[in-house]
């Protein structure tokens, strides 16, 4: 009976040490002094990112951003491209949700992600939230440093909180 136990936890510690990665989530918001229907004039435009994240140099869509499959191609400043999909746009809760399609680790080292940005009324103003969810660009289980979890976080939120430093300047006039 002792060797079963002894066999069963070293079972379960190996099934506990072979798993792959996990997800990652990253959260960043910004309060800008508008009201949501103008932020959401800009921040609403599934392809018009290249127009406020100043870490986008390019975007170009199919469709006008508006309906489930519209896609995006950004081509970031650091060279990286990102293919992206959409997957739920809803104008009269101003917020849309979409999905990376195809990796490329110079642009973000993560494998995949999905994302969703509202824009809600905060007090005389609005709060933009940009929520991501994301796994690391080496989904193996010992991925080098340049391609691990925190990598994926560092990256993910570099990205996003420059967005919305962007769209904020934007919005606001500022530069």
């Amino acid at each position: 009976m002792a060797t079963l136990a002894v066999a069963m936890t070293v079972g379960v510690a190996t099934v506990a040490l072979a798993h792959g990665p996990t997800p990652q989530k990253i959260e960043a918001t910004v309060t800008i002094a508008a009201p949501p229907d103008k932020v959401w004039a800009i921040a609403g435009k599934f392809a018009g990112i290249a127009g406020w994240n100043p870490l986008v140099a390019s975007g170009t869509s199919k469709g006008d951003g508006t309906k489930n499959g519209d896609t995006r191609t950004l081509t970031l400043k650091n060279g990286g491209v990102l293919h992206e999909s959409l997957d739920e746009y809803d104008a009269a809760r101003r917020s849309y949700s979409y999905r990376l399609d195809d990796p490329d680790l110079k642009a973000l080292p993560v494998s995949s992600y999905s994302a969703t940005l509202t824009v809600t009324p905060e007090g005389a103003g609005s709060k933009v939230a940009w929520f991501g969810r994301f796994y690391r660009g080496d989904t193996g289980n010992e991925p080098p440093e340049e391609l691990s979890d925190e990598a994926g976080r560092t990256a993910m939120k570099a990205y996003f909180e420059a967005g919305l430093g962007g769209l904020k300047a934007k919005v606001e006039g500022g530069p």
